[in-house]
């Protein structure tokens, strides 16, 4: 029997058993991380430039894109990395700096889709107070509160998953490091703290659901007595964009993590946690960017402030080497 001090790796998932099916994963999940990481980045370029843009809204529309980059690169690039040289390892480090990444940036994005939440709830239902309750100081000061509370849930479960004794192999059945797969391997008892840790965890996150669904039924009934009906129009684009996200994320987090275990299976298991760590990530900037106009015509500019910079820089370096072949 081996413990965690004699365990140098871990063995993931192997995502198909054909060289061929393997590269078809790789060209999956590369085209997925790019279209994340542009996609991401735009939002994050064009909050950052776009001076009209610099309200709490799009503030932590900034900060969440980042948490989703964050998603996207913790367990992505290593699956990619498996998936091309048909290897399933993963050092005991790594797997560790992959677990404690993946918590921070999930936690953080509860945290953040909560006070998204709350931004939604005080521009409709008292926007009297918005300048008051949501200032440049306050989301500064809840941004660091949902980041701190993010490394924190992070650093606990990390500490505690991997302070427990491994007895039970070095395999898990996921294609990146997660913590109830790495508790499958314990021979300890003492993985009842993690449990608590756990089920600590889900009650918070259970209790940032209540939160959100007691808000949004505040906002439906404050936009419904809107008289008119672009005003109406206007606040449910604003509000549809984070409802949709919310449901995406906690939907297929809930499903994977509390589903009945006679329903549980490998295939079903590694398609869910692909569903709740990389889909929401992917989908995300394109939810927020259906419906807000102010958002798609800051990315338009950016792109085409940015092709035509290079158009220019092309047109000049040619007139230059005209002038010297002259």
């Amino acid at each position: 029997m081996s413990n965690s001090s004699s365990i140098s790796h871990f063995l993931l998932l192997a995502l198909a058993d054909t060289r061929q099916l393997q590269l078809l994963h790789f060209c999956l999940f590369l085209g997925i991380s790019l279209a994340a990481l542009l996609a991401n980045g735009l939002i994050i370029s064009a909050v950052a430039c776009g001076h009209h843009l610099h309200t709490p809204m799009f503030f932590f529309l900034f900060n969440l894109a980042l948490t989703d980059l964050g998603c996207i690169c913790t367990t992505v690039p290593k699956a990619m990395h498996n998936s091309l040289w048909d290897t399933r390892n993963i050092s005991y480090a790594g797997c560790a700096a992959q677990v404690f990444s993946f918590a921070f940036f999930i936690g953080s994005e509860f945290s953040l889709l909560t006070i998204m939440c709350y931004d939604r709830y005080v521009s409709i239902c008292k926007p009297l107070h918005y300048g008051t309750l949501l200032g440049s100081r306050a989301c500064a000061h809840m941004a660091a509160a949902a980041w701190a509370s993010g490394f924190l849930n992070a650093l606990l479960h990390t500490a505690n998953t991997f302070s427990l004794p491994l007895c039970q192999g070095n395999a898990l059945d996921q294609f990146f490091c997660e913590i109830p797969q790495i508790l499958k391997l314990s021979c300890s008892k003492s993985n009842l703290r993690e449990l608590g840790l756990l089920a600590t965890g889900i009650c918070l996150c259970f209790g940032c659901f209540v939160f959100i669904v007691f808000s949004y039924v505040q906002i439906f009934r404050a936009v419904l007595r809107i008289p008119s009906e672009q005003g109406r129009n206007k606040a449910f684009s604003t509000c549809l964009p984070h409802l949709a996200v919310v449901f995406l994320f906690f939907s297929s987090a809930a499903f994977a993590y509390l589903k009945p275990p006679s329903i549980s299976s490998p295939s079903m298991d590694l398609a869910l946690s692909i569903l709740y760590s990389v889909v929401p990530p992917s989908l995300n900037p394109l939810i927020y960017s259906l419906r807000n106009q102010d958002l798609k015509a800051s990315v338009w500019t950016l792109m085409t402030g940015c092709f035509q910079k290079h158009k220019t820089a092309g047109q000049l370096l040619k007139s230059t080497c005209n002038k010297s072949n002259l």
